[in-house]
């Protein structure tokens, strides 16, 4: 019997399969032999090679109250190490609303200028500590003309961009 013709041509995934064997992928354990990670916070988890921080109760307790207090999200996620979802998700299983990005009327025409001048939604929203939605919502209702998006073209004037 001529097996040999049978094996010819194996699936890509058996080719895989028998490479990886034949380098010795599989000769070791994928897990790390460190001990668990822990720092002041507590356990720090690893998976798939991203790092995770476990916030205790307590923990989670301080961080609804300074939510309350009127923390953003963002200032939050840098005090306790986190992302900023991290945090939502803490808030909305506290049953928490969470706040909206809400625009200072009072900076109103520092967006304005640094939107004319040039920078992005993004920009501008950095600058002024909120969301570009929210840069571009107070912008349009300002009456200042928004650039379409995509690759920055020509640079628009501020007489042309604010509408009467």
């Amino acid at each position: 019997m001529d097996l040999r013709r049978e094996f010819e041509n194996p699936c890509p995934h058996l080719k895989t399969l028998s490479l990886r064997r034949s380098r010795g992928f599989y000769n070791h354990d994928q897990r790390s032999s460190e001990p668990t990670v822990s720092d002041s916070r507590g356990r720090v988890v690893r998976s798939l090679g991203m790092a995770q921080t476990l916030l205790r109760p307590e923990q989670v307790d301080d961080l609804v109250a300074q939510y309350r207090e009127g923390a953003t999200l963002v200032e939050l996620a840098s005090r306790f190490g986190v992302n900023r979802r991290t945090v939502a998700m803490h808030l909305t299983r506290r049953e928490v609303t969470i706040r909206r990005g809400r625009f200072d009327p009072s900076r109103i025409h520092e967006a304005a200028d640094l939107y004319l001048s040039g920078l992005t939604l993004v920009e501008v929203g950095v600058k002024v500590g909120v969301g570009p939605q929210a840069v571009r919502q107070a912008l349009a209702s300002h009456g200042v003309v928004i650039r379409p998006g995509g690759r920055r073209g020509s640079r628009i004037t501020a007489a042309a961009a604010v509408g009467g």
